[in-house]
């Protein structure tokens, strides 16, 4: 009965998945109108343009309320995303065009006008949807310096008048563009009671452009071809480096290791000694200290590994796209949960190769090795969210749902993948047997250490994505669209293959010097990169506009967790690559 239920929670959510896909897609069918049909336009949010995790719902600022506020209904993805949608008083039905007309006449109190002046102090813009098509525009402007009338020092303008151009083929709404009539404004410098006019306009204007493409628009705005051009040239330029590269370090590192499989395989004494990795053949293999934490890791970096293959193949698919609303908070919900097998799977059969007990606590701390810091995290910056009063904040429902989907699917899942891999495990295979005793470890050089190692196998990476990341995170801390989906994964591709071909290259750097304890080491210097790729966040921050307390916390928090999770997934490969190495090598010399 219990595998029942679980089975049919894991077929929910693989329909809510299915009908994300669909919303996402945005069918023609759905989105036809007649000339004078009311098209559904929803006020979103407001915030400070250089603060992009700062947003307020829109009715915070004192604008034309509608008699009856209707809040639209959202996505758990929408929610986690920080959108707000509710109805406003604009009125822009299909085709049908208006110039000046009057959406309220409000009284602005003292109150009013300190909020409006300082939303404009702050950049502060507002963010609107029709017909599922995003569009922007800012509450005022400032000039700096003012001689009329013998005032000296900034005045603040509010604009009272925003300009709508509609564009449409056939029945379909393409696009949608707002702006704020720079002509129309009032002054807001002094705290004194205004009466305000708010009007705007709507021009309508055919165009050859299909509906299937109407959110291309949005995809080249943060892209000219010109930067697009170099963007190419500067990743084709790296990329044809890293090859070379990695070329040149593989040939000299296959030449050193064929000669020491020419001297083990030779029988002179003599040369075999200068094989420092042969005597350490009974040690090599040896199970790692920690082995539930060491499991934990495993499984967590193979589920994160596949969750992002997934993210990928969403992508190429059309399914995640700029601006559709949630689509990638959902299926990041909803793929680690379904991926939570993978990892309950992975640590219980790795850990099970070694001793067929306590293969329940190495499942327990994949569930939580990256889960429990991550809930922190969100906790922290929700509670700093809530105090602000930011939209970042989420409700009692959503935390609900997820909490429920956590402890019905995702922790089932993980124990059903704990209990696979119990059943169909297998021992150990090891090409040398382990000895009793561990052999004792040379000193030797700071190159060849934990520190030394990480180093290296960490700034050698990041120096070749480091082009791509700046790009990564202006579009996800800044309004920079990425849209060069191919670029982002050919650069995951070359840095799984620099991180395979760093630690095999350092495994072996570390079993000549006679040292065996390389299970751990493997971990950290393939992980060690995103230690580089935080300190990054430091100097992308800094060199910012981004200010205040919850822009701080939001941007640290959320890119430790980003980083936290590549180090997971760095680590897995890492590993993998270095065991199948290791393998290999001391195979070939008991064969021989």
């Amino acid at each position: 009965m219990t595998q029942t239920h679980g089975v049919s929670l894991v077929l929910v959510l693989v329909t809510i998945l299915g009908f994300s896909v669909v919303h996402s897609t945005s069918s023609s069918e759905n989105h036809r109108y007649n000339v004078g049909d009311h098209v559904p336009l929803y006020a979103n949010k407001v915030g400070p343009l250089n603060n992009p995790s700062e947003t307020y719902q829109y009715f915070d600022l004192p604008f034309c309320r509608p008699g009856q506020v209707v809040i639209k209904k959202e996505s758990l993805g929408e929610v986690l995303n920080g959108d707000r949608l509710i109805n406003a008083l604009y009125e822009l039905k299909f085709r049908e065009e208006k110039s000046g007309v009057t959406l309220c006449q409000k009284k602005l109190k003292q109150d009013d006008v300190a909020m409006f002046r300082d939303a404009v102090i702050n950049d502060f813009y507002f963010q609107m949807y029709y017909d599922d098509l995003p569009l922007w525009g800012f509450i005022g402007k400032v000039e700096q310096e003012s001689w009329a009338f013998n005032q000296r020092g900034s005045q603040y303008y509010l604009f009272k008048h925003v300009h709508f151009d509609v564009f449409y083929n056939g029945n379909h709404v393409i696009e949608i563009r707002a702006f704020s009539d720079p002509n129309h404004v009032v002054d807001i410098t002094e705290d004194v009671e205004i009466d305000v006019k708010f009007t705007y306009s709507v021009f309508w204007n055919a165009t050859s452009a299909r509906f299937e493409n109407r959110m291309d628009k949005y995809s080249r705005a943060s892209f000219l071809p010109t930067h697009r051009q170099i963007r190419w040239f500067s990743f084709v330029n790296s990329a044809v480096i890293i090859v070379l590269l990695m070329g040149l370090f593989s040939l000299l590192f296959m030449r050193h290791l064929r000669n020491d499989m020419r001297r083990c395989s030779s029988g002179d004494e003599e040369e075999e000694k200068e094989v420092g990795w042969k005597y350490i053949h009974g040690d090599v293999f040896r199970c790692p200290p920690y082995l539930s934490l060491f499991c934990a890791v495993l499984g967590t970096g193979t589920q994160l590994l596949t969750m992002a293959f997934f993210l990928f193949v969403l992508t190429f698919l059309g399914v995640l796209y700029p601006y559709n609303r949630g689509a990638l908070c959902t299926s990041l919900v909803v793929i680690y949960t379904l991926t939570s097998v993978v990892a309950g799977y992975t640590a219980a059969s790795f850990h099970n190769q070694f001793s067929e007990t306590g293969w329940e606590r190495s499942v327990f701390l994949t569930g939580i090795l990256y889960l429990g810091p991550l809930i922190l995290t969100v906790s922290i910056l929700n509670t700093v969210a809530i105090s602000y009063g930011s939209t970042a904040a989420l409700p009692f429902g959503s935390i609900a749902v997820v909490f429920l989907v956590y402890k019905f699917v995702t922790i089932p899942l993980l124990a059903l993948g704990g209990v696979i891999g119990y059943r169909f495990r297998s021992a150990f295979q090891e090409p040398c047997p382990t000895k009793r005793c561990p052999r004792e470890i040379p000193p030797s050089t700071w190159y060849r250490k934990t520190p030394g190692q990480m180093f290296i196998g960490g700034l050698l990476p990041f120096s070749a994505v480091v082009l791509e990341l700046h790009h990564l995170y202006a579009s996800l801390w800044g309004y920079k669209i990425c849209t060069l989906s191919s670029i982002l994964f050919v650069t995951f591709i070359i840095l799984i293959l620099l991180t395979i071909i760093l630690s095999v290259g350092l495994t072996y750097m570390q079993l000549a010097v006679e040292d065996h304890e390389w299970w751990w080491r493997s971990l950290l210097r393939g992980g060690s990169m995103a230690i580089f790729m935080f300190g990054y966040c430091i100097y992308f921050y800094a060199r910012s506009n981004m200010s205040g307390f919850m822009q701080l916390s939001s941007f640290f928090g959320y890119n430790a967790c980003l980083c936290y999770a590549i180090f997971l997934m760095l680590a897995t490969v890492s590993f993998r690559a270095s065991l199948m190495f290791v393998r290999h090598i001391y195979h070939a010399v008991k064969s021989e």
